[in-house]
């Protein structure tokens, strides 16, 4: 008989984080998190989103043997302020057993019912900075630090208990070799006459950071027409620029500036650390680290992890200016593959933005929704 037990103490939700390494301890394409990472995602004293969102988690038992999990969670900066009625769920994981996964949907939309909302909806997180989406299709690839991996078993479920699809992202992905600099050196040189703009780079994390606020401000203007949009609080500013900032090479992350030093755009590209978190294993010591700075000094695979351009700036050639910068990076540093992380299948401007790249989808992703 499958049970369900709600996580009330830190050694339950330790239970919560570490189920996965046992659900997917046969995968060489599932990537852990740092374990401690995630435990910190889950604490209400660290995590400044639960001053908006509340969250409860929940274990599926088969007798004393952990079969699932799931985080129900209410965002109230989505509900009071975009007035969407909506129970979020995530961190989703399960067996395939029918009977495991409905007892956890079923828990979720009772929690969703008891607060007088309309449906529910994941896999999601707590903000647009979480992962989200369940995997479609892909599943022959390695997974990424910011993304889920899930077997493919999992969307049936969603189907058989009555989802429906409800937001499709895209996972893209091209060599190096495709950006043919001839289409960006001199639209670069241009665009920064034109418009009287100005590249940033950095060479070490303390210049990036009296820009951040700014970067995320831009963040919440650039993104705010997207369906799935909940801006990121003043808060939240100050935490994910102590918990990420710094973590990210500083060579890495581009500023466009106008001639008023107005950021206009920004762009944030990471290391691939898929091969080093799984050597970590969950753990930074006592090798974990070095496989993460190993990775983070050697790794020839890029991953475009935010790219934001303001509304009065979009089509107006600025991406020749970051392209042209990160051609630069990349080359001085070897890197041979880009990948992008999921993407929104209605965000047309960002496919526009890749276009001459002849970018491959090699995965996609889903959320799904249920009236409640």
């Amino acid at each position: 008989m499958i049970t369900l037990k709600e996580v009330s103490d830190k050694e339950g939700l330790k239970k919560f984080v570490t189920f996965p390494f046992s659900l997917y301890k046969d995968s060489k394409y599932w990537v852990p998190p740092i374990i401690n990472d995630e435990l910190a995602t889950f604490d209400k004293d660290e995590n400044p989103v639960f001053k908006d969102a509340e969250a409860q988690f929940f274990l599926a038992y088969d007798g004393n043997k952990i079969v699932g999990r799931i985080a129900a969670i209410i965002n109230r900066l989505e509900i009071d302020r975009q007035h969407l009625k909506k129970m979020r769920f995530g961190w989703f994981d399960f067996i395939d057993d029918q009977n495991v996964s409905k007892l956890l949907l079923d828990k979720v939309a009772e929690i969703g019912l008891q607060n007088n909302l309309e449906y529910m909806e994941g896999p999601v997180g707590f903000s647009n900075l979480d992962k989200v989406g369940v995997l479609v299709e892909g599943f022959d690839h390695i997974g990424s630090m910011v993304t889920w991996y899930n077997y493919p078993y999992y969307e049936s479920h969603y189907k058989n208990l009555g989802f429906v699809k409800e937001k499709e992202y895209m996972e893209n992905k091209f060599p190096v070799s495709n950006a043919d600099p001839a289409l960006f050196t001199k639209l670069n040189d241009l665009v920064k006459r034109r418009y009287g703009l100005t590249e940033m780079n950095f060479k070490h994390s303390k210049e990036v950071m009296p820009f951040v606020d700014e970067m995320f401000d831009l963040f919440n203007e650039t993104y705010s027409k997207l369906s799935s949009f909940v801006p990121i609080t003043e808060i939240q500013k100050a935490y994910f620029k102590k918990k990420y900032i710094s973590f990210i090479n500083p060579e890495y992350i581009k500023f466009i500036k106008d001639k008023n030093d107005k950021i206009i755009a920004f762009s944030i590209v990471m290391p691939s650390y898929s091969r080093a978190l799984q050597k970590a294993k969950g753990k930074l010591l006592p090798f974990g680290l070095f496989h993460l700075l190993h990775a983070r000094k050697n790794s020839k695979d890029a991953i475009f992890y935010l790219i934001g351009i303001h509304p009065e700036y979009q089509n107006k050639g600025v991406t020749a200016i970051i392209f042209n910068e990160y051609y630069k990076t990349f080359k001085a540093k070897g890197i041979t593959m880009c990948y992008r992380t999921p993407e929104l299948e209605e965000n047309i401007a960002i496919k526009q933005m890749w276009k001459h790249f002849d970018p491959v989808i090699f995965k996609r992703r889903r959320t799904f929704r249920k009236n409640l």
